[in-house]
């Protein structure tokens, strides 16, 4: 431990492998084999207690040779960091741009440089709703203003909401409007 801290070895070392986000912004620990330095509540592999170090402050420990976890960065200040909303803003803005292409999980989880199994769980766990769920949420969305808007066909709609067929486009119109296109444009139209 290079910096005394009166929480001790073991409370540190036990917030550390328990990955508990208490203690961020209390300590920082640094792995003498990789020379990078975490919050206590990174994701990353827990290191050998044995190649340790413990620092108050992020700048102590760059002063020592480490560099900064890119995935908890803990050189940005803030307790309560959570590199898992910028990916969801990320994932969110792509969806938004891209909501009428047809893009895989696992094409999605490239751009923002994760697995599709944790895209999926981390974007679920933030917005309520998997990112196929939410890119369809939009399309209905879409799909809803054109009708109201436009004198473009049921047909159109669909494929300009990024629909590959009307037989998944009426499925999906039903299921989360309750009705059809048709029937959502003219109970609109007479309200």
């Amino acid at each position: 431990m290079n910096s005394t801290h009166n929480l001790g070895f073991e409370i540190m070392w036990q917030a550390v492998i328990s990955c508990d986000s208490k203690y961020d912004g209390l300590f920082f620990y640094a792995v003498k084999t990789t020379k990078i330095f975490c919050r206590p509540s990174c994701k990353s592999k827990a290191p050998n207690p044995k190649n340790i170090s413990f620092f108050i402050t992020p700048l102590e420990a760059e002063r020592e040779g480490y560099r900064a976890c890119k995935r908890c960065q803990p050189q940005l200040d803030g307790i309560s960091y959570d590199p898992h909303v910028k990916v969801t803003e990320e994932v969110i803005s792509i969806l938004t741009k891209n909501y009428d292409k047809k893009l895989s999980l696992d094409e999605l989880a490239l751009e923002v440089g994760i697995s599709g199994y944790h895209l999926n769980r981390i974007f679920k766990e933030k917005v309520g709703f998997t990112p196929r769920m939410y890119v369809e949420k939009i399309r209905m969305d879409k799909s809803k203003a054109l009708l109201l808007s436009t004198p473009a066909t049921n047909t159109e709609v669909c494929y300009q909401v990024g629909y590959e067929s009307l037989s998944s486009f009426y499925k999906a119109f039903q299921k989360h409007v309750g009705c059809s296109p048709k029937e959502y444009r003219k109970n609109k139209k007479e309200s």
